[in-house]
């Protein structure tokens, strides 16, 4: 086993703004390195957070027409930076969504949707939107450790 640090690393793909593309794109992703080394539960936190990011901008940003989505992840152990654009439909009033749970009533059926953000927010850091011109960008990063 070699235990020197793992030298920083830069992966870019781009992705059809359709929900086959993006699952695609998303297994395209998890099977190249840095993120095929992840341990299982890493690795899963890390599927999650960029299947709801991409979901989210098929389902929002390009609601209206289609375009694509362009994912940067930089890896400089132990830190996953996350850069996914697009020039879809701006965020309502440019901001992020919340991202907290509505309260639950145990006698109700859960209320679909609405659980996204919340977990994006729970499982990232350093999450930032911005809109320039016409290209949205959602920052964040992970600890791989």
């Amino acid at each position: 086993m070699n235990d020197s640090p793992a030298l920083p690393v830069r992966v870019r793909i781009r992705v059809a703004s359709d929900p086959c593309a993006v699952r695609d794109g998303l297994r395209q992703l998890l099977a190249m390195t840095p993120l095929c080394d992840l341990s299982q539960d890493l690795r899963g936190s890390t599927e999650i957070v960029l299947a709801e990011v991409l979901n989210n901008i098929v389902e929002h940003a390009y609601a209206e027409a289609g375009g694509h989505i362009d994912v940067t992840l930089d890896y400089d152990h132990p830190i996953l930076s996350f850069e996914v654009a697009d020039t879809g439909l701006a965020m309502p009033s440019e901001r992020l969504p919340p991202g907290e749970l509505a309260p639950l009533d145990a006698d109700s059926a859960l209320p679909e949707g609405g659980f996204g953000w919340f977990l994006i927010r729970s499982l990232t850091r350093g999450l930032v939107y911005h809109r320039k011109s016409d290209r949205n960008t959602v920052t964040f990063w992970m600890e791989a450790s």
